[in-house]
């Protein structure tokens, strides 16, 4: 069939009808295990009682009345947010890539605030991921996307991961902030130590500069926490979320102390639809079911589990997987094979995952996740590694010289 959607992504050949869980169902019936979750999205697996409860009762009242007026969920979710973290101030929007943006703006406005407009430059890491729009690629660095759409977005100078004396050296009079997940996700699930995280911190309170975090993969505790920072012990002056906020509803939002945002006056920045009466219901929901007694714990404890189970997977199969990585239930499984053989592999499995930058495979299963459903997934990761190995030795095999 003559597909009309722009090309822009290579899809799987599957297609998915409903969710219950941590499971997918495909449009041929069968059942697959999620260990993708939208890609960090779906932390509450899929068809949560409580988020269609939320939604169905507030799309029988209303769902969009712009930013003119007063929209007392946000004001809400926005206050919660705020209580939970570092914050003051919180706006929402609709993506990852729009709250990135909106960091950035904040961080630049600051100093034009204080009458430095001047400072506008952002240091950022190789390997980091930030949006597809035109800033948040700069902001990447990744020449593969940035390939074809002109001269990149001046103000961003990015350095090698983790050398905090070469970030000391590319500070400058234009420097207005440092940007950084607290794990790369795209990257490659490379966890940034909490050492370099608090270096970064002294810097910039050195030299005036903000520290800005990605949290849009890592937080809505995907980490463990309901910020990857708050595991760190250092707090950022602005940070990104999306993603699992909504859980599956497009929702993200950037989040400001009240001396970073003093720069964001009316006018300065805006959104159509961000914030809107039907997200908000949904923002809310899911921070009820995740600031109930004992879920952050549940999932540590998980996530050891999970850990523990794939160590052992990587010591049967070390000619496929070399090492476990990730934070929480961001974990990362760097491959020997090719990653997307890997990522085929367990998808014949039944059982979904994601591809990641340094030849990695994500997995990111819902954080409602039970103790059988991990044990049921890594299963089905040693079921494909043995797979892989079968596959690789027949090949071998039949190569022409092959001992036989």
């Amino acid at each position: 069939m003559t597909s009309h959607l722009l090309p822009t992504y290579a899809r799987v050949d599957l297609a998915f009808e409903r969710g219950e869980g941590v499971w997918l169902i495909a449009t041929d019936g069968e059942r697959y295990l999620d260990f993708t979750s939208g890609v960090a999205v779906n932390a509450l697996g899929h068809a949560h009682p409580r988020l269609v409860a939320a939604i169905t009762e507030q799309a029988q009242k209303l769902w969009h009345v712009s930013n003119l007026y007063r929209i007392p969920e946000g004001e809400r979710l926005a206050a919660r947010l705020c209580e939970l973290s570092f914050a003051d101030t919180v706006f929402f929007c609709n993506s990852g890539a729009e709250a990135m943006e909106g960091a950035i703006k904040m961080a630049r406005k600051f100093h034009a605030a204080n009458g430095q407009p001047d400072r506008f430059r952002i240091i950022t890491f190789e390997g980091a991921f930030h949006g597809r729009t035109l800033a948040t690629l700069a902001a990447g660095g990744n020449k593969k996307y940035l390939e074809g759409f002109g001269p990149p977005v001046e103000g961003f100078d990015q350095l090698p991961f983790g050398d905090i004396e070469l970030v000391k050296k590319a500070i400058g009079p234009q420097t207005a902030a440092i940007l950084i997940e607290p794990v790369q996700g795209e990257g490659g699930v490379r966890v940034v130590p909490p050492s370099f995280l608090r270096a970064l911190r002294e810097v910039c309170d050195a030299h005036g500069l903000l520290l800005v975090f990605d949290e849009i993969q890592t937080g809505m505790g995907r980490t463990g926490e309901l910020f990857a920072y708050q595991r760190a012990g250092v707090a950022p002056d602005i940070m990104a979320i999306a993603k699992a906020l909504g859980s599956g509803f497009p929702v993200g939002a950037f989040l400001g102390a009240t001396e970073a945002a003093k720069g964001m006056v009316p006018g300065t920045h805006g959104s159509t639809f961000g914030g809107n009466p039907l997200a908000m219901s949904v923002g809310n929901a899911v921070l009820d079911v995740m600031t109930e007694p004992g879920f952050f714990t549940d999932v540590q404890r998980k996530a050891i589990g999970l850990r523990q189970r794939l160590a052992e997977v990587v010591d049967r199969y070390p000619d496929i997987v070399s090492e476990v990585r990730g934070e929480g239930l961001l974990a990362g499984l760097k491959a020997v094979v090719p990653s997307g053989e890997l990522v085929d592999a367990l998808r014949a499995e039944k059982m979904i995952t994601v591809a990641a930058g340094d030849n990695v495979v994500r997995l990111l299963p819902p954080l409602i996740i039970s103790e059988d459903e991990i044990a049921e997934g890594v299963a089905r990761i040693d079921r494909a590694c043995a797979r892989l190995r079968r596959s690789r030795a027949e090949q071998k095999a039949a190569q022409p010289g092959a001992a036989g």
